[in-house]
């Protein structure tokens, strides 16, 4: 009879967890819906009235200007650490340099119109602004380092296109965006159609479950890590950046879904820097993506490509605890969950929404 009681007691004790986590990530989900979908929707409106050779345009050569570029162009465009690679395996075999290539390499997964949007609903405004900047400025410092080592090298290896199989298999699903391309279709309407089919159809099918994996680790954090626990062993600022940096540069998680994670450990206390440090170096590393960056710009470039990402990362997460300090916000306080209250019917709504365009995009489709 003792084991029964037990045995329905620690029964009780899963159910009621379960709950509570499903409950917080519900919380979650509510917040930053409306906001996931507007950064669809204009994720297609780039995919449709940007055209595809424009950015190769302008991507070509080495010098430094077209590393500004290469950056500035990756930060609006929603492709995650799938999506990036054959787009930037093209730019390299139409002619753009490796300073360039690694500089798109870095802009566009770290951010994308996708994730400023979950950004604003998830975290507070001055955060918003300065992921993107800083994300912009690594990208910049680390095509700047490829190019300049790239001058160096005493030898010249040959530079072998990436085999887009081998991309596919080692680094994103069979709906990897960008993983192919489509005639062009004439007028606004068709555009228009074309980039919304690209928005709610490869990219929701490329980041949608990684979204939800997110939204769902979050709510696992908000349930059972504790602001003692925090407190105890995540205090340091300085320790903190590097448990972020040693958990995000082998895990894979697109921009987007990595927000929610920052958000919830925020909410328990850790600081806007290590935040960042996190919203950084996940998506520009895991571990399966390099093995195809190494194809695109070679092991040395490669091994210069993650080091600037990591000290570019821990350089800007002190930056910006001095920078909270300054303007005199707590750097174990900066995100409270009174920005995270419960969402009216257009919440409910989007979060239903999006749930089903996610569901709809990942199933097989009918030959």
């Amino acid at each position: 009879m003792n084991i029964y009681k037990a045995n329905n007691a620690v029964m009780n004790t899963v159910i009621d967890a379960l709950i509570a986590v499903l409950l917080a990530s519900w919380n979650v989900l509510l917040e930053s819906a409306p906001f996931v979908l507007l950064g669809f929707v204009v994720a297609g409106l780039l995919k449709a009235f940007l055209p595809d050779d424009f950015v190769a345009n302008h991507l070509g050569g080495g010098s430094t200007a077209s590393i500004f570029k290469a950056a500035a162009m990756g930060v609006p465009i929603p492709l995650c650490s799938c999506g990036v690679l054959p787009a930037a395996a093209g730019l390299k075999k139409q002619g753009a340099g490796k300073g360039a290539v690694t500089s798109f390499l870095i802009s566009t997964p770290e951010t994308g119109v996708d994730s400023i949007a979950v950004s604003w609903a998830l975290l507070d405004p001055l955060m918003t602004v300065i992921r993107p900047v800083v994300a912009f400025f690594t990208a910049i410092a680390a095509g700047i380092a490829v190019a300049v080592t790239e001058k160096h090298q005493v030898s010249v290896i040959p530079e072998v296109a990436p085999d887009p199989a081998t991309e596919q298999q080692n680094a994103c699903t069979s709906g990897c965006c960008c993983s192919h391309r489509e005639p062009e279709p004439e007028g606004v309407a068709g555009k228009f159609t074309k980039g919304m089919r690209f928005a709610f159809g490869d990219l929701l099918k490329d980041i949608g479950g990684w979204l939800f994996f997110g939204i769902l680790l979050s709510g696992v954090i908000s349930v059972f890590l504790s602001p003692e626990i925090v407190s105890r062993y995540l205090s340091n600022e300085y320790l903190s950046m590097l448990l972020m940096l040693a958990i995000s540069v082998p895990l894979y998680v697109c921009a987007t879904a990595s927000t929610p994670i920052a958000a919830a450990l925020a909410l328990k206390g850790i600081s806007p820097g290590a935040a960042l440090v996190f919203l950084l170096a996940g998506p520009a590393t895991n571990a399966a993506a390099i093995t195809v960056i190494s194809k695109l710009i070679g092991r040395q470039a490669t091994v210069v490509y993650v080091a600037v990402i990591v000290v570019m990362s821990f350089l800007a997460g002190i930056g910006v605890n001095a920078l909270y300090a300054s303007l005199g916000i707590s750097i174990t306080g900066w995100l409270t969950a009174s920005a995270h209250e419960e969402g009216g019917p257009v919440a409910i709504l989007s979060a239903l929404v999006l749930i089903v365009l996610v569901a709809r995009a990942m199933l097989p489709k009918k030959s």
